[in-house]
This record gives structure tokens, C-alpha cells and sequence, in this order.
């Protein structure tokens, strides 16, 4: 079967696409020991943007709006778990304990990860994005 010259294109196209994306898949790399902020603004009267850093070992830091603690990550291929410890509290308000409650549950219920430049993305019902911090 002989292809017109812009099937052939249209296929070759397709093939470049798809090896392009292999390689983007298997040259991302998840940002270990790195801090990450989440995409957010702080809160009206904090500096405060909750945080994660997650070392080789699956332990992690963990802070919310308000609270923070210790939590468990386990990592294969795109695939990501947390398992949140103990928080312990840092001046909450109603308002940053609904939100810590928001985003611990969110954090639970992550399936995978991936690199978008410099953002983590966790994938689960609520997408998180999760900056590369610059300092």
C-alpha cells in the first residue's frame, strides 16, 4: 500500500510525536529534596503558602495553611501515595483549618505526578500544582 505524501507526513508526524512524548515521560524527574510551593497566594495577613519536600526515602515535610507535620510518600514510576502523619497546629483559624482539611484530603487522594517545567503537578480529583522553590 503506497501513502500519499501527506499521509506520509501525517504518520511521520505522529511517530515524532509520540517519541517526543516517551521522552519527556522518562526524562522527568521527580524534584526530590527540593522545596515546592503550592501555586496559591497567602492568606490575607500571612506569608504563609503550604509546602512540600519529599527525600529519596518517602519521608516528607509536609506544611498546610496552618499546620504542619511529617507524612509518608511512595513513589513508582508516575504513580504516587501519601500518607499524611501527625500535624501539629500553628495558629489556625477557622477559615485556614477548613482549607488544611481541603488540602490534607486532596493530598490523600493523589494517584500520580507529573513535571510540567518547573511545576509538580499531583494528579488525583483536585489537581495540585506545586512550584519549584527558588531560594
Amino acid at each position: 500500500m503506497r501513502l500519499s505524501g501527506g499521509k506520509r507526513m501525517s504518520c511521520g508526524l505522529s511517530v515524532i510525536a509520540m517519541m517526543l512524548g516517551a521522552t519527556t515521560v522518562l526524562a522527568a524527574e521527580f524534584p526530590f529534596e527540593r522545596e515546592l510551593l503550592l501555586e496559591a497566594k497567602p492568606l490575607p495577613g500571612s506569608k504563609r503558602v503550604p509546602m512540600l519536600e519529599i527525600t529519596r526515602d518517602g519521608r516528607a515535610i509536609v506544611d498546610l495553611w496552618c499546620r504542619s507535620g511529617e507524612a509518608r510518600v511512595r513513589i513508582e514510576d508516575d504513580m504516587i501515595e501519601f500518607t499524611l502523619g501527625a500535624m501539629r497546629e500553628e495558629g489556625c483559624t477557622p477559615e485556614r483549618t477548613q482549607r488544611d482539611e481541603a488540602l490534607a484530603s486532596a493530598l490523600g487522594k493523589v494517584m500520580s505526578w507529573s513535571m510540567e517545567d518547573d511545576v509538580l503537578v499531583l494528579i488525583g480529583p483536585t489537581e495540585l500544582r506545586y512550584a519549584l522553590s527558588s531560594h
